[in-house]
């Protein structure tokens, strides 16, 4: 099993650390963008903000099997 990474703004993903998940801040869309382009290979879950999502846009969202991308709904 691959690692789980969280990715959105630092208020929304703080606590998901505490759990194991690799917490990525970013809080622009552009960070967003950034960081997305960053993951590893190894990572097979990630969990993004709305911001996050919207930022990505539907390629990201609604692509590849992995990793799988999930937006969070709060």
């Amino acid at each position: 099993m691959g690692r789980v990474v969280v990715l959105g703004e630092s208020v929304m993903i703080q606590g998901y650390a505490l759990a194991g998940a690799v917490a990525v801040a970013a809080e622009s869309p552009d960070e967003v963008r950034r960081a997305w382009s960053c993951l590893d290979r190894d990572v097979s879950l990630v969990l993004v903000t709305r911001a996050a999502a919207a930022a990505l846009g539907g390629a990201a969202l609604g692509g590849a099997r992995e990793p799988l991308v999930v937006e969070m709904s709060t």
